[in-house]
């Protein structure tokens, strides 16, 4: 699991954050480092989790492949010897001599064709079930893909955004530093206390501390992409970028629309669906009467009256089997299948269902990371403004000098939620793309 950027509590899927083709949504700075294009291509290059569902793709091909050998002759080809002792003697008179029925060394070499001529749809039922299986393994593809391709983006945006927390701590420590070194020009000057230098000195340490988490949250999120480009040699993978806040109008019945089509999921349930009904129409046909031919050509010894001498031969059949009594396993296959198909029914109703409110909720996040984006802005101002009078007072010996620290955390405090914020709406960007099943690599 993904640990959580400090001060980011709402934010704990930040893979849910796109980016290939969000310049409408953020302007990407870029360096000579790994792009989030790159970063996602990458991680989807490197994943054994593709290979695997690929190969399984190509043992689904391999099974279609042979549910069309159905459709056609199968050809055999058989060689034969024989060895029989005794065998039937005849003699017709006490001076006649002898002869046989039958040879002692039998050779029998022919080659057999057959051909299923009528079995009422089972060979084309069976390769529509290989072919419906096959469309469902690459289905599992694209989900298994999707699922990567955000949780790279969500490592990427995991970096970014505790690199911008860092800068703001570091400010934060910059002006409390530039504080400290008034109050000690002030205590040189007798008009303050070293108390006053050792409580800024307490308030710079205690943002250090909360940097050296910071530092540290980065460094797993280093590692957690490293993971996912099974490159764990690598101590901090170079990413680089940065991020703006622009707010895009959202229509959510469109998008409900839209993610009832595009979500895989939805695919992926209605795959089982149509599973099911083409293991219920298999079923359905297997108990059927089964009309074939067959025709066998070659050549054998033991014809009269020259028992050891080859000669060519020719068969030729045609069968009809019925099934009559299979003790209702058939019987008991389709009330099986009739169960897995009303299944496979309600779990697309639920997915419809649970997509409908995965894409509100993305679009109750925007609407919220909006009020607190404009909320941390019109904070900043007045922590600002704040500040700036605390420090006046302060100058003038009208303040104190913790006045000026509480409004210095106050400003810290407030651009952390701006930044908090952008992520936010950020996160509830790309929550609605996933949610639409929009793609992103």
């Amino acid at each position: 699991m993904l640990s959580r950027p400090l001060f980011a509590a709402p934010v704990l899927a930040l893979g849910l954050l796109f980016g290939a083709g969000a310049a409408h949504a953020q302007s990407l700075v870029l360096a000579d480092s790994l792009s989030l294009d790159g970063t996602i291509r990458s991680v989807l290059d490197a994943n054994p989790a593709i290979t695997t569902l690929e190969e399984e793709v190509n043992a689904a091909t391999s099974r279609v492949t042979q549910s069309r050998g159905g459709f056609l002759p199968q050809i055999t080809g058989t060689a034969t010897y024989t060895r029989i002792d005794p065998v039937v003697k005849l003699q017709l008179a006490p001076d006649a001599p002898e002869f046989q029925l039958a040879p002692n060394n039998n050779y029998d070499a022919h080659i057999t064709v057959q051909y299923g001529l009528l079995d009422f749809g089972k060979k084309e039922a069976t390769y529509n079930l290989a072919e419906s299986r096959r469309l469902t393994a690459l289905d599992n593809i694209t989900v298994t893909r999707r699922d990567l391709a955000y949780s790279a983006a969500q490592v990427y945006y995991n970096i970014l955004f505790v690199r911008e927390s860092i800068k703001v701590q570091d400010a934060q420590i910059a002006s409390l530093k530039q504080h400290q070194r008034e109050m000690e020009k002030r205590v040189e000057g007798g008009v303050s206390t070293r108390f006053d230098v050792t409580t800024t000195l307490v308030r710079i340490t205690q943002a250090q501390n909360t940097r050296i988490d910071l530092e540290n949250q980065l460094q797993n999120q280093q590692v957690q992409l490293a993971r996912l480009l099974h490159k764990p040699e690598y101590a901090a993978v170079p990413v680089r970028g940065a991020f703006r806040y622009a707010p895009q109008p959202l229509d959510v019945s469109a998008a409900v629309a839209q993610a009832v089509e595009n979500r895989p999921e939805v695919k992926l349930a209605r795959d089982a669906e149509q599973t099911a009904n083409l293991s219920l129409k298999l079923i359905e046909r297997s108990n059927m009467p089964l009309l074939g031919v067959g025709g066998q050509v070659g050549a054998k010894n033991g014809y009269l009256p020259n028992l050891g001498k080859i000669r060519p031969n020719t068969v030729g059949v045609v069968q009809l089997s019925v099934p009559i009594y299979d003790g209702n396993k058939n019987k008991n296959q389709r009330t099986e299948a009739l169960a897995t198909i009303r299944g496979a029914q309600s779990r697309i109703q639920d997915t419809q269902e649970q997509i409908r409110a995965d894409v509100r909720q993305a679009a109750n996040n925007l609407q919220s990371s909006t009020a607190r984006y404009e909320n941390a802005q019109l904070q900043i101002a007045q922590a600002t403004d704040a500040l700036t009078r605390a420090k006046a007072r302060y100058r003038y010996d009208v303040g104190t000098n913790l006045d000026v620290l509480d409004a210095e955390t106050s400003l810290a405090q407030a651009r952390l939620a701006r930044l908090q914020a952008i992520y936010n709406y950020t996160l509830g960007q790309y929550q609605l793309k996933r949610a639409t099943g929009e793609q992103i690599w």
